[in-house]
């Protein structure tokens, strides 16, 4: 069995891809006592996408050239956290998370970002007993809501005499349009949070095909958008439109401008045949309400730590889609 010594943490390599998405499906099947294991998240994948995104490093545990776990850790802009965290099960108990997390911490101290957070177990003791050795703290729940929305008018290509208020696709526009969107994306979210930044995340989603990105304006103004994931390979897989997240401008009337982005994003998932997946921090009190009005109902629930120990943007007034998994 592995020791401290043998274990030998590095970037993970494609031709590791398949292996480690097997870990990652074993290991969280194991640990929910499923029957079969290896079928969690069914045709959903995590891990693959992430790989291929420039603002992702994925690093991997090796025991003697074996891989036995992984760790994903994501930036957005000043903020990044990581997940999922996966050891295969005859290695759990030997010290390789612990390794995969100092490993993680050192990228975050290479980014230099202010401000990191993951997503765990609420009911696990061992798993938030581990995560705060490397100073992070429980705080509110997050809530993993689906809908599965009725038939709508699906999201299309906005004809040039459309009404400018009328809700988009970002792979639809020209490319120049793309950029002022993405940019519009950026000064919406850094109000919301200082620096955070899904620019790189959106530009990925659009790279690797695994979904579009949702988009509400108000008298030409963007009002809110979605990176929504979805279709074979992708972190959706072929049933779900994941909403990794999404986020109404703040302010006066940010409440109607989230309402106005859950139909949006509903119609996109409808076109595709899908159910929406979407989480929320339980400190967002007024966007879960908002969703729980919506139809939303909780189908998991998990514990937001973060480090340094505050907000960050889990408050009342941020009306924010994300999970952190």
């Amino acid at each position: 069995m592995a020791t401290k010594k043998s274990i030998k943490v590095g970037p993970l390599k494609q031709s590791e891809l398949e292996e480690a998405n097997r870990i990652v499906r074993l290991a969280f099947g194991t640990f929910l006592r499923l029957p079969n294991p290896s079928d969690f998240l069914d045709d959903r994948n995590f891990l693959t996408p992430r790989w291929r995104s420039p603002n992702v490093k994925v690093i991997a545990a090796r025991d003697g050239g074996r891989l036995i776990g992984s760790n994903v850790v994501t930036r957005w802009g000043s903020f990044g956290f990581f997940g999922p965290l996966t050891v295969l099960p005859e290695y759990w108990d030997h010290g390789v998370a612990k390794r995969l997390l100092e490993a993680t911490m050192a990228i975050f101290d290479r980014w230099g970002v202010r401000h990191t957070g993951l997503y765990t177990f609420a009911h696990s003791a061992r798993h938030v007993g581990l995560y705060q050795k490397f100073g992070y703290w429980p705080q509110y729940l997050t809530a993993i809501m689906t809908r599965t929305p009725e038939a709508t008018s699906a999201l299309v290509a906005r004809p040039p005499n459309a009404p400018p208020d009328m809700p988009t696709l970002l792979s639809t526009l020209t490319r120049n349009q793309r950029e002022q969107a993405i940019q519009a994306c950026t000064k919406l979210t850094k109000r919301i949070h200082k620096g955070l930044d899904l620019a790189a995340e959106i530009r990925a989603v659009l790279a690797n095909h695994t979904g579009d990105i949702v988009l509400t304006y108000k008298r030409g103004v963007l009002d809110a958008f979605a990176v929504c994931m979805n279709g074979v390979g992708s972190e959706g897989g072929a049933k779900i439109c994941y909403v990794k997240f999404g986020a109404a401008r703040n302010g006066s009337g940010a409440g109607e401008r989230f309402d106005n982005l859950l139909n949006a994003c509903e119609a996109f998932a409808s076109s595709r045949g899908a159910a929406v997946e979407a989480g929320v921090n339980l400190a967002r009190e007024d966007a879960y309400r908002r969703m729980r009005s919506h139809g939303y109902r909780t189908s998991m629930q998990g514990v937001s730590m973060q480090r340094p120990h505050a907000t960050g943007f889990n408050r009342p007034d941020a009306y924010v889609i994300d999970d952190w998994r």
